[in-house]
């Protein structure tokens, strides 16, 4: 919640609405436990009182503005107080489920590289068949049409985890800036995700399925519905991709032993294996957000990665929230603990990577090459005899990457970017 109005043009106040949560929530008591509202709520409450209508209606409940009552919309009889407070802007704590990680499955907490575009993307890419060039950072033709399929999706999603009427906001807000050009639109996108709702958790909670091969029906079945605003997310215009080489990032978590047993592993091996986060992955730049939730902080060296400053989208501003994109790579570099105390503190170097594997004779090899942050077409120099290179071209020629010589057998560089990219 900001007290400013953000970039995005989406207007923040310092009005939060709450619910009080005592077991008799009319017993005259001293103490209350005041509950506040999702963001998207806030806003749908909020917008009701501000235009002098009676109540406000949510999914499982109704506001009702006169007796200043939260109501059970399935039974009258279950009401309880809500209140308005004005909140100075630094009145403000961090939003635990934000910046705290828990692994879905505790013996699986990252996973392998796959090169640096989610497999969501890509399938959400097919899914539209769409090409290269048509990304809405290319072609401004297709905005409008993602938009119209990333709202639907919105409520298609609302609907099946009885959060309609969130949903329906959410897609409103987003709708607003359908004929917008790409990089308004990129910023509504950025504020959604920056609010609590269910769209982040569930697109979040969907790609960190991906390597998963139990539960790879399941991200694949959420492409037609999320995919569209993941791609409006994950093609974020370039100059967004703010942050610096040697940038600490945090994040923190609750794991088990067995969990932080898997980072202590990779910490042991003479050459450490690279991994990679699946989702979008929200991080701090600010030590004390992150360190106030679980028994783990992440600390992350920024090297080149993918990342995008959230905090002039957000409602949030002071959480200084960095955002990884999916498919960012790192490696282990240590682990520290204080087993009395239980806390651990994992130290990360993000570095964006693309994995390809090459073909030479009967032996398989895999290459990684480190990328810098451009998305723009760059030249790669390989540095090795002309069998193995010759090898390494053609593997990579037959995934789709432009060659800028004649004679693949004795060429020394190859071209990649974006057109290449996406035939990985």
């Amino acid at each position: 919640m900001a007290c400013s109005t953000g970039s995005s043009g989406t207007p923040s106040t310092c009005v939060q609405w709450m619910w009080n949560s005592n077991k008799n929530p009319f017993a005259k008591s001293l103490i209350v436990e005041w509950i506040v509202y999702s963001d998207v709520e806030n806003i749908i409450i909020e917008e009701a009182f501000a235009s002098n209508k009676t109540h406000a209606m949510l999914d499982d409940y109704h506001i009702d503005f006169h007796c200043n009552l939260q109501i059970l919309n399935t039974d009258g009889k279950k009401q309880r107080p809500v209140k308005r407070v004005i909140r100075d802007k630094d009145d403000y704590s961090a939003r635990e489920d934000r910046f705290a990680f828990v692994p879905i499955d505790p013996k699986r907490p990252f996973t392998g590289t796959y090169g640096w575009i989610s497999p969501f993307i890509k399938e959400t890419v097919k899914f539209l068949n769409i090409t290269p060039q048509q990304l809405p950072s290319k072609d401004n033709r297709i905005i409008s049409v993602l938009v119209e399929m990333a709202a639907q999706g919105i409520v298609e999603e609302g609907k099946l985890l009885g959060k309609q009427i969130e949903g329906e906001k959410i897609a409103e807000l987003l709708l607003k800036k359908k004929e917008a050009d790409m990089h308004t639109v990129w910023e509504r996108c950025a504020y959604i995700y920056s609010l609590t709702s269910f769209v982040y958790m569930k697109l979040n909670e969907t790609m960190r399925l991906i390597g998963s091969a139990g539960h790879e029906h399941i991200w694949r079945s959420k492409i037609g519905t999320l995919g569209p605003f993941s791609l409006l997310l994950w093609d974020s215009p370039s100059n967004y991709n703010s942050v610096k080489p040697k940038t600490i990032l945090y994040r923190g978590a609750q794991l088990t032993e067995e969990t932080i047993s898997f980072f202590k592993d990779d910490c042991l091996q003479s050459r450490r294996p690279n991994r990679s986060f699946p989702a979008f992955t929200s991080c701090s730049r600010n030590r004390e957000v992150a360190e106030a939730y679980g028994n783990t902080l992440f600390i992350m060296e920024i090297q080149h990665a993918f990342t995008v400053d959230l905090q002039p989208f957000s409602q949030f501003p002071d959480e200084e929230e960095e955002l990884l994109s999916p498919g960012v790579c790192f490696t282990v570099d240590f682990v520290e603990s204080d087993e009395r105390k239980n806390r651990h503190w994992i130290f990360l170097k993000l570095k964006q990577m693309h994995t390809l594997n090459v073909l030479s004779g009967k032996d398989a090899q895999e290459i990684s090459i480190a990328l810098p942050k451009s998305n723009e077409p760059r030249e790669l120099k390989v540095m090795m005899n002309d069998g193995e290179l010759l090898a390494i071209l053609l593997d990579l020629m037959s995934k789709g990457l432009t060659h800028p010589s004649s004679n693949t057998a004795f060429a020394s560089c190859f071209r990649t970017g974006m057109e290449g990219d996406w035939k990985f």
